[in-house]
């Protein structure tokens, strides 16, 4: 057996091959082991390949840098496993290494595969490839929204004293695929005789070639970003994606958040046992010193999109931040529950969005900042949504998301609103429309 190390850098590969699983590994990696540096050019390819390694193990340095040398290592029979950085950053430090560089690092990963060969929960899960294209595309689309927010903010700052009456407007709000028609008009590849009379009237004191510069680059990143859409939608086109889609389509979760999402957690049985059953155990409280549930897939679940504190207890410290996962589904899953959830308008039309705002408004979440409040929210909303992927995707169920009791007062503990017989009328009407929302959701990815 040959296990390769490989440190990845821009255009470089260092590599440490280990043939045995060394005794003292400090001592071998100061003065047996051998590493060599590769070149991202065929040469180097040619000569990392002459290794006949049979399993690589490197870091996923990005989707740029190690995405070059892992495919050509699979291509050609390489079975590629993939190590979190936290994870090296720890075994690195157990083996007592003095220093970081690229050749302790290259053996810090080839020890580590030996170390756990036929563990594989050790090591990163390899996505699936549709899955790797798509994500690839909601970076590219991340990449592009951030490219147009400083020559949006530009173009406005212009518009105040050149066309103050549009200055206002969104004039990015899109409704279908095609590009706004005031960019495309300020950009000139667009006529109209009713913007032309309302600039015609105008008291600004007229479009200058560098606003009309800013415009064309726009429109040149929306049409990229259209395109980006239409790819996206074919690759979601997948039957393995349906079940998924259907879930989000209850949930009210647009096609961007979507596709974040789906690149995150696919597939669900990747956060489930052998059996396809949550990983569920019990443990003593460390305050009620009670047996407490731990929800182990759920919070791997909510860990991987972003939204899980990590805990840090010793003594009487015990401190819990959000560390980790994807920044970029955390940051559109608390744009969701601030465009989808609290405003009135949009929360009207979905059944789980009346639900979350329910749960967000409770009595006793008075009083919590307004971002603090909506971050807590998007971890409740991933919270149900994992029920609701287990359930549907699992076990086809439409699951009931709706739960209350009485409280202290005799209400409804979800709304505050008085029970008859036991039941919520408000409640059980959501519920409803819940039950209808699946059933619309699934024909209409038929």
């Amino acid at each position: 057996m040959k296990i390769l190390g490989i440190d990845i850098g821009r255009g470089l590969a260092t590599c440490c091959l280990l043939d045995h699983f060394p005794e003292n590994p400090r001592q071998y990696a100061l003065d047996g082991a051998q590493y060599r540096q590769f070149t991202a050019d065929p040469k180097g390819i040619k000569e990392i390949l002459a290794y006949g390694a049979d399993i690589a193990v490197l870091e996923p340095t990005g989707t740029n840098y190690s995405k070059l040398w892992g495919t050509h290592l699979a291509r050609n029979g390489v079975e590629v496993r993939l190590v979190a950085h936290h994870s090296l950053k720890k075994h690195r430090e157990f083996l007592r290494f003095p220093d970081k560089d690229d050749e302790f690092d290259s053996f810090a990963l080839a020890h580590y595969g030996w170390t756990h060969l036929h563990d594989p929960q050790w090591f990163l899960q390899m996505r699936d490839q549709t899955i790797v294209k798509l994500r690839e595309k909601v970076l590219r689309l991340a990449h592009l929204n951030r490219v147009q927010s400083p020559i949006i903010n530009r173009l406005k700052q212009d518009l105040e004293w050149q066309f103050p009456e549009i200055a206002n407007k969104d004039l990015l709000a899109r409704r279908s695929k095609s590009v706004p028609r005031w960019i495309r008009w300020i950009a000139g590849e667009y006529k109209s005789s009713a913007f032309d009379r309302k600039y015609a009237k105008t008291c600004g004191l007229g479009l200058t070639d560098d606003a009309r510069s800013h415009a064309r680059r726009l429109v040149r990143i929306i049409e990229e970003e259209i395109q980006i859409e239409i790819e996206t939608e074919k690759f979601k086109q997948d039957e393995r994606f349906k079940p998924y889609l259907v879930v989000f389509d209850v949930f009210g979760m647009g096609d961007r958040l979507q596709s974040v999402i789906l690149t995150q957690i696919f597939p669900i049985t990747g956060f489930l046992d052998e059996n396809g059953d949550r990983i569920v155990i019990y443990k003593r409280g460390r305050y009620s010193k009670k047996q407490t549930k731990r929800e182990i897939s759920r919070r791997r679940f909510e860990k991987c999109l972003g939204v899980a504190p990590s805990r840090e207890a010793s003594g009487k410290k015990d401190n819990r931040q959000i560390v980790g996962g994807s920044d970029i589904s955390r940051s559109m899953l608390w744009l969701w529950v601030f465009t989808r959830v609290s405003i009135a308008k949009q929360r009207d039309s979905n059944a789980v969005a009346q639900l979350i705002y329910l749960w967000m408004n409770a009595p006793k979440r008075q009083g919590i900042p307004i971002r603090l409040l909506r971050t807590k929210t998007a971890a409740h909303a991933t919270r149900l949504l994992f029920k609701a992927l287990v359930g549907y995707v699992q076990r086809g169920e439409y699951v009931d998301l709706v739960h209350y009791h009485a409280n202290e007062l005799g209400n409804c503990s979800l709304c505050g609103g008085p029970l008859t017989d036991g039941e919520c009328s408000h409640c059980e009407s959501i519920r409803a429309r819940l039950l209808s929302s699946w059933k619309a959701a699934e024909n209409a990815l038929k």
